[in-house]
């Protein structure tokens, strides 16, 4: 049937009721499921939401992403069902008594792409079985080909007057608070599940990209895949807010840097603003920033683009 999403039978469609009933529950941080058949990006519309009032714990999947975005306003697609696309809304500036959350402060907030890139890791690990890394900030690597990236941002509080953009999360958003709260920030994944070689989206950075299927994994079935990282990325939240967001007491610093490939590595970092820094990356602080070592020099830096160098 013309349409219908079943014409691929390597792309199943997946089951929003099954999967909301799975995954929803009072004692874990989903509030609410939804699976939308296509959207622009679905960090723009969990950010449309949370600058509606939507409370922390919406997860948004789509079947195909339009105009997904990545760092630095480049465009994430894939075709219908090849891949996985979610947003989630945090508030982690909230405390939460009845889950012994404390407010977590603004300035951990930069670990939560992080965060999610160690939950994306033990998930593809897990369910795909592939040996998979992280390239710090956020691309999760099969070999020396990316196959996902994480952007996080960060969406102010606006109680009236025109809505305010959601920014990138590198480090503690530029505006903690405001009158009307701290702001909400929008955690989005996107991962190549079938992708085939034809149909893999270029990479301005000059890595090449790749999928599950074309790199060996052992399952390419994305309901168990979103199901493990929705339930990993739960696990670890709570774990960080468990603690105030603190990643060493959490066990967070030390599982990124476990799965972080770009440690130990000469790197090029392309700067924000134009500058580059070359040199070693001996760690990620406490902080959430790599630090690099050039010439007997450690510069942290919070965000940029980083380039391995062989």
């Amino acid at each position: 049937m013309a349409g219908s999403p079943y014409t691929d039978l390597d792309r199943p469609p997946l089951d929003g009721r099954r999967l909301g009933r799975a995954l929803t529950a009072p004692a874990g941080p989903w509030r609410r499921f939804e699976l939308v058949a296509e959207t622009g990006s679905t960090n723009a519309d969990v950010a449309a939401a949370a600058r509606a009032g939507e409370p922390a714990g919406y997860v948004l999947v789509a079947e195909r992403q339009s105009a997904g975005r990545g760092r630095r306003g480049r465009s994430w697609e894939s075709p219908a069902r090849a891949g996985l696309a979610t947003s989630v809304l945090l508030r982690p500036g909230l405390a939460e008594p009845e889950r012994d959350w404390p407010a977590a402060p603004s300035s951990v907030w930069g670990w939560l792409p992080l965060l999610a890139g160690v939950a994306l890791v033990e998930t593809v690990t897990r369910v795909a079985e592939l040996d998979a890394v992280l390239k710090w900030p956020n691309d999760l690597l099969l070999g020396d080909a990316k196959c996902a990236g994480i952007l996080a941002e960060a969406v102010p509080a606006a109680p009236a007057g025109p809505p305010v953009a959601a920014a990138p999360l590198a480090g503690p958003p530029a505006a903690a608070a405001s009158s009307a709260g701290p702001p909400a920030i929008v955690l989005g994944v996107g991962l190549n599940v079938t992708l085939r070689a034809g149909e893999l989206p270029a990479n301005p950075t000059g890595m090449p990209a790749t999928s599950l299927a074309l790199a060996g994994a052992v399952a390419t079935d994305r309901d168990p895949l979103l199901r493990e990282l929705l339930r990993r990325l739960a696990a670890w939240y709570d774990r960080w807010r468990s603690v105030g967001g603190d990643p060493e007491e959490c066990g967070l610093r030390s599982a990124y840097l476990r799965c972080c490939a770009t440690v130990g590595r000469e790197v090029r970092v392309l700067l924000p603003g134009g500058a580059e820094v070359r040199g070693t990356a001996s760690t990620v602080d406490g902080d959430g920033r790599l630090v690099v070592n050039t010439g007997g020099t450690d510069h942290a830096i919070p965000a940029g683009d980083v380039l391995h160098l062989r």
